[in-house]
């Protein structure tokens, strides 16, 4: 069993060793002095073209160059910017006017062409970009998949849709994803899904458990209230790439950041992730004290009738986790917690 003198010894040999250290280093180790990284802004991007139309006798290798150019193109209209984070539609290297038995052929064709083009693309501007494309398997099965690749241009997790539409597989040989897996990135955690995704629970209860930073959503349907409600019930942010539709960024409580025009087909924006979502039960005078003591250094974003707010630190070191905890800030899950438990317990309930 650990005691306080235990602590306060662990405490003197580690600043000990970090003594000796400095010793014979030019500055001392970064774990012995830095503080944890505080969550921050990031620059996402959002482009929802429409597909380009080739012509039906297309040969293949020349669609693949016709996309890589689409996508050269798109890109630049973004980059000048230098996003963080770029988002694509669902399958955004399949072009319309192709049988589907042309489609596929183009897919064999193409390959990793136009992935290996989006790499590049993200590691010579140093961000991460989503790739949304169909991929075939050594099986010869295929996948519907979100490729999240980084700022060196690496693969670092593909996210297969798990929700098909049922003519995908009958048609293509697209088979269901397994998995709804949560990705590391250097500003946050981030989470995916694809178009008919967003109608079945069975994916979103996953993810409100996991409570990503963002979720990327790849699309040829906008989903309309059911991107705010993905949102809110998993407490993340939501960036919405659409392919001719309005492309948005939404915060946890739902509410749109951002949105492309009818003019334009993308969207930049710099969010601020380090963000909690508590309720306005009990807190009323946690918040005025929490505002009085940061002032504008914290953001309280009150929707409207939803009975919760959007906590926001903009403070350069201190967290809202800091602040949260500070003025004991009752969050938006422990009180529904506490409201259930109190349901169940014994005697509550007729």
């Amino acid at each position: 069993m650990r005691t306080r003198g235990d602590d306060l010894r662990s405490s003197i040999g580690v600043s000990a060793v970090a003594l000796m250290l400095s010793l014979f280093m030019v500055g001392p180790p970064a774990w012995a002095v830095e503080p944890a990284k505080k969550k921050g802004v990031v620059r996402i991007a959002t482009i929802g073209p429409r597909p380009p139309q080739v012509a039906p006798d297309t040969e293949p290798q020349k669609i693949v160059d016709r996309m890589i150019a689409h996508w050269r193109g798109r890109f630049a209209q973004v980059l000048p910017d230098k996003p963080d984070l770029i988002v694509v539609p669902e399958a955004c290297d399949r072009p319309s006017g192709l049988s589907r038995d042309k489609q596929l052929a183009y897919y064999t064709v193409r390959g990793d062409q136009v992935r290996d083009f989006f790499a590049k693309v993200a590691k010579e501007n140093n961000c991460y970009i989503v790739y949304s494309a169909v991929r075939e398997m050594p099986d010869g099965s295929r996948r519907n998949s979100s490729v999240l690749l980084g700022r060196d241009g690496q693969v670092v997790g593909i996210y297969n849709k798990n929700h098909v539409v049922i003519e995908e597989t009958t048609e293509s040989g697209i088979l269901c994803g397994r998995d709804a897996p949560v990705f590391a990135c250097d500003f946050g955690t981030v989470a995916m899904a694809i178009c008919f995704d967003l109608n079945f629970d069975e994916l979103r209860l996953k993810y409100a458990k996991a409570k990503p930073d963002v979720i990327l959503f790849s699309s040829m349907y906008h989903g309309g209230l059911m991107q705010a409600y993905w949102a809110y019930s998993c407490r993340s942010h939501f960036v919405g790439a659409i392919a001719g539709l309005p492309c948005e960024i939404r915060n946890p409580l739902g509410e749109v950041l951002a949105s492309s025009t009818n003019y334009h087909d993308y969207v930049v924006a710099d969010v601020n992730l380090d963000c909690r979502v508590a309720h306005l039960d009990y807190n009323g005078s946690r918040f005025r004290a929490l505002k009085e003591k940061y002032g504008r250094k914290v953001t309280i974003t009150d929707p409207g009738y939803l009975g919760s707010v959007l906590l926001t630190s903009e403070h350069d070191t201190i967290g809202i986790e800091q602040m949260v905890e500070e003025f004991d800030i009752e969050l938006l899950d422990d009180y529904m917690t506490r409201a259930l438990r109190h349901r169940h317990a014994p005697g509550n309930m007729e």
